[in-house]
């Protein structure tokens, strides 16, 4: 009798077991990879922003990351990034350049978007442009509130600085036409992260080039 009890609590020790681990292969989201539903894409707004607080941030658009070879989503945004930087540069904008390789400078830019002589480029600082940088001081000393982002790789660069620019309390605008990665999944989790992430999503503006006015 001792030893049937036994056999059963063992047993039903085990089924337990077993139900527990199915149920947390089931909470884990890689294995539900292939079931998981993307959600509605987030709404582009307008966005109007004032030229004397607000700043152009052109990130990382080296000839080394955003050729047609190495990633052709980026080379064919530049029209709209050459037609985007005219108008800021027509209103006086602080425009902003990074680089994202060691070892490259401006001249590495690509050439439909080259710097003018005076417009900062900031060295290979990483996906975070505030982090171990004057990035932050330099737009608030130029009166910056708003900015507008626009980058590669967009889950790198756009992600993380826009994150934290809109946490450090700058308004962030973000054309969707204005980030591009490998791949148009990497750009997607980008503008879903930036408008549904709590802190940061309040001061997110997602939008389009030809959305964006001038006050």
């Amino acid at each position: 009798m001792l030893k049937s009890r036994v056999v059963s609590l063992t047993l039903a020790l085990a089924l337990t077991a077993g139900a527990s681990c199915l149920r947390a292969r089931a909470q884990a989201v890689l294995d539900d990879w292939a079931n998981v539903k993307l959600p509605p894409p987030p709404a582009l707004k307008p966005a109007s922003v004032d030229p004397k607080t607000t700043a152009l941030l052109l990130f990382d658009f080296t000839t080394q990351t955003c050729s047609q070879e190495r990633r052709p989503r980026c080379a064919a945004s530049m029209p709209k990034m050459r037609r985007l930087l005219e108008d800021a540069r027509a209103r006086g904008m602080f425009v902003v350049y990074s680089v994202a390789l060691p070892n490259t400078d401006s001249k590495d830019m690509m050439p439909e978007i080259k710097p003018n002589p005076g417009e900062p480029v900031l060295p290979s600082l990483g996906p975070d442009k505030f982090l171990n940088s004057d990035f932050e001081k330099m737009l608030k000393e130029k009166g910056v509130q708003t900015i507008i982002i626009n980058g590669t790789a967009a889950q790198s660069t756009v992600l993380h600085t826009g994150g934290e620019a809109a946490l450090r309390g700058f308004n962030v605008v973000v054309p969707v036409d204005g980030m591009s990665s490998n791949d148009a999944f990497a750009e997607l989790y980008t503008a879903f992260h930036l408008t549904t992430a709590a802190r940061i999503d309040a001061r997110v503006t997602l939008t389009r080039v030809d959305m964006i006015s001038y006050k």
